[in-house]
């Protein structure tokens, strides 16, 4: 069982960045793959970037150049820094740790783009 708590969300300008964290708890952190998604208002939830266990990285093609997914184990916690931000990237973040067939899920945090 993984509890995760997300963090770092808010209203930012176009253009701006933000870092969100999500803190792990319950379970052996550094096995899990993670990840972090985004569901905008009228849209299906989407990957944004993942990281496996060994720390190899995937982007969503929207956001490859402008965000960075990285992973601190002695911290059980995993970042998303986010740059150059659009007003289409906002939308509440949700993040995940996967292992086999298990997934888990925080309970989101809003990120708005707006002027």
């Amino acid at each position: 069982q993984v509890q995760l708590v997300e963090s770092g969300g808010g209203l930012v300008q176009p253009g701006g960045s933000l870092r969100l964290s999500c803190a792990a708890s319950g379970s052996i952190f550094s096995i899990y793959a993670m990840g972090w998604y985004r569901q905008a208002p009228g849209k299906q939830r989407e990957v944004v970037a993942t990281i496996t266990s060994g720390g190899s990285t995937s982007y969503a093609d929207s956001v490859k150049g402008r965000f960075t997914i990285s992973r601190d184990n002695a911290k059980n916690t995993v970042y998303l820094q986010m740059n150059s931000l659009k007003p289409e990237d906002t939308a509440v973040y949700y993040c995940n740790a996967h292992l086999r067939v298990k997934d888990y899920w925080g309970q989101g945090t809003q990120v708005t783009v707006s002027s």
